[in-house]
């Protein structure tokens, strides 16, 4: 027992520590919101592609991929999408709530967190698999962040479809993993200079990515919370991961998929959807206390999970 607890707490710990400077070095004022804003845009758009490449270019995708593990996810999450939607629709009235409510319930850090744990977890192999998993579940969670924060809005015609399909075909970590593709398949090498380019953005982007969640959380607001978002947290790092874990067992999954698929479920809620909330008119304000109340949750029922998953030999 002893054991499993230090195990975890070398595998956590030092990604919510991480978090816990950003949040303190912008209290402290040595980093500020341009900063956070700024350093967000280049971690997406450079960090994280880079690192997802880095991971991909030269993984044999025949031994990677797991098709049976993607439709997983992919109806498991769909599952739980609607179905906290339905039981949810008599109890929020307010469509800007309700939107906020599920898409706070459903949507995973698991570019930045999840990828994070899974390095310190499973290495690089784990972090490749999880790298490509991501890549499928990215265009998913997006789709289905458009609906829920447009239908109980009522804003259907104001649904760019075009748009959305441009944005997740253009979104730069899907581009990397497409990029990343036929130098895995051709086994095209890189020159090493360029692998160790690549490899020095790519050491920066999951330090600098939890330094931004920290700088970007308000722990003021927590005080007036509303019930909605410790429910939709506690359906996040609790419900969602209990439930879809365990389903994950009885389908089959063992050792390094089930781990990775224990932690895509039980992450905290995406920055993202704080972002996406604000945009489209939704209670931002409530998005960003779900994302804010899951992260700080997330460090005992991810924890807790690993300790246990360990002990009974199923990661």
């Amino acid at each position: 027992m002893i054991d499993n607890l230090l195990f975890t707490a070398d595998i956590v710990a030092p990604v919510f520590l991480i978090i816990a400077l950003g949040f303190f070095i912008r209290k402290s004022k040595i980093i500020n919101e341009t900063f956070v804003t700024v350093t967000s845009k280049f971690i997406f758009n450079v960090c994280l592609p880079a690192l997802i490449f880095m991971e991909l270019y030269d993984i044999d995708f025949s031994a990677v991929i797991d098709v049976g593990q993607i439709i997983y996810v992919y109806a498991g999450t769909l599952f739980m999408f609607f179905l906290i939607w339905i039981i949810s629709i008599p109890f929020i009235k307010e469509g800007r709530d309700l939107s906020v409510f599920v898409q706070g319930a459903y949507r995973s850090n698991f570019a930045i967190v999840g990828l994070a744990i899974i390095s310190n977890l499973f290495g690089s192999a784990g972090l490749g698999k999880a790298s490509l998993l991501l890549a499928f579940i990215l265009p998913l969670y997006n789709i289905l962040a458009v609906v829920i924060l447009t239908v109980p809005m009522r804003k259907e015609r104001d649904l760019n479809l075009k748009g959305t399909v441009k944005e997740i075909i253009t979104n730069p970590l899907i581009l990397a993993v497409v990029v990343a593709l036929p130098f895995s398949y051709f086994k095209i090498t890189l020159p090493s200079i360029l692998v160790s380019s690549g490899e020095l953005i790519s050491d920066v982007a999951l330090p600098l990515a939890l330094i931004g969640i920290g700088g970007s959380m308000n722990l003021t607001n927590l005080k007036k919370a509303s019930g909605l978002a410790f429910i939709s947290s506690a359906i996040k790092i609790i419900l969602i991961p209990l439930v879809l874990t365990f389903g994950a067992y009885e389908a089959g999954f063992r050792n390094t998929d089930l781990g990775i698929l224990f932690i895509l479920f039980s992450c905290p809620t995406a920055v993202v959807s704080f972002i996406m909330a604000e945009a489209m008119g939704c209670n931002s304000k409530l998005a960003g206390n779900i994302v804010v109340i899951s992260t700080i949750g997330s460090i005992i029922t991810i924890s807790s999970a690993i300790i246990l998953l360990r002990s009974i030999g199923l990661i």
